[in-house]
């Protein structure tokens, strides 16, 4: 009898694995795209910071007339402007004079602006929603005609003259877009906090300063910077209803180097320059959360 020997066939050879192809994700930049948006970073850095760095230039020739000749301050760089303005004007006049009415716009600003948009977001009463239209639609009248009838106003109270006129008006122009920006932001917070805290014995307003306010912090952020320079930039009212050279406000204290006949741009240029530091401490101070509170307030959930 006869046996046959299957023999095992030899393992066949694995098939190749194909390549797998590196391309880029969905939404990724290309090298190219992103060499074209650092382009457009730096330009516009630059366009930002161009007219910056030309005030401080012009800040440093000690000649009123430099600014016609810009090229000749290389050869002559002076502080003497910082100097005459910090010892022969009212700029420290001046600096107190803002910080109270920017401090005091900033305070009370964002305490109304607080309140009325965490009522519009969480709170169903009779006319929520036309409240916050109502509010946009006093920005629409301009200072022209506001400024006489709130000159009017101001002077029946006794307010003319006074730092509580400009904080009252700046807030007129400030509350209505913080108003806006703050309930943007409160709508993305969980409602469930507001309802925890009525369950642990919080009244509503224990509930929205001991909870909301401290969540909110990116919000109240942005909200107090744009407070806080509406104060520092405003003209007109502070131009109207001071009449105190000691109680002007910086942008006022500008106009005083600027005559009928003459300017002086030299120190016009160093009083800017010194105006803009505290601004600029300020931002510092907030600056960690205005992203946070630019970014967060435009969607919900």
């Amino acid at each position: 009898m006869s046996t046959t020997t299957l023999e095992k066939p030899a393992d066949a050879p694995a098939p190749a694995a194909k390549p797998v192809r590196q391309g880029r994700r969905p939404g990724e930049r290309g090298p190219l795209g992103t060499v074209l948006l650092h382009a457009g970073l730096v330009i516009a850095s630059l366009v930002a910071l161009a007219p910056v760095a030309w005030l401080v230039y012009l800040s440093l020739g000690p000649d009123k007339n430099d600014y016609l000749h810009p090229g000749g301050i290389a050869g002559k760089i002076s502080f003497s402007n910082y100097s005459f303005v910090l010892q022969h004007t009212e700029f420290f006049d001046w600096f107190k004079s803002t910080m109270i009415v920017a401090l005091g716009t900033t305070v009370v600003g964002v305490l109304l602006a607080a309140t009325t948009g965490y009522a519009v977001s969480r709170m169903r009463f009779p006319g929520h929603k036309q409240l916050m239209w109502v509010l946009l639609l006093t920005q629409a009248f301009p200072i022209a005609v506001l400024i006489v009838p709130m000159y009017q106003i101001f002077s029946d109270l006794g307010l003319i003259d006074s730092y509580w006129a400009l904080i009252l008006v700046n807030c007129t122009t400030a509350v209505p877009y913080s108003a806006w920006l703050l309930k943007g932001y409160f709508d993305t917070i969980p409602i469930e906090i507001d309802e925890a805290g009525r369950v642990d014995g919080l009244t509503p307003f224990g509930t929205f300063f001991r909870l909301i306010l401290p969540l909110a912090r990116p919000g109240l952020a942005v909200a107090a910077f744009y407070n806080f320079i509406t104060a520092v930039a405003e003209v007109a009212f502070a131009t109207t209803f001071m009449l105190d050279d000691s109680k002007y406000t910086f942008s006022v204290g500008l106009q005083t180097f600027v005559s009928e006949h003459d300017a002086e741009w030299n120190y016009m240029a160093a009083t800017a320059v010194l105006i803009a530091i505290p601004v600029s401490l300020f931002f510092y101070l907030v600056q960690k959360n205005l992203v946070t509170g630019l970014t967060s307030g435009g969607t919900k959930g």
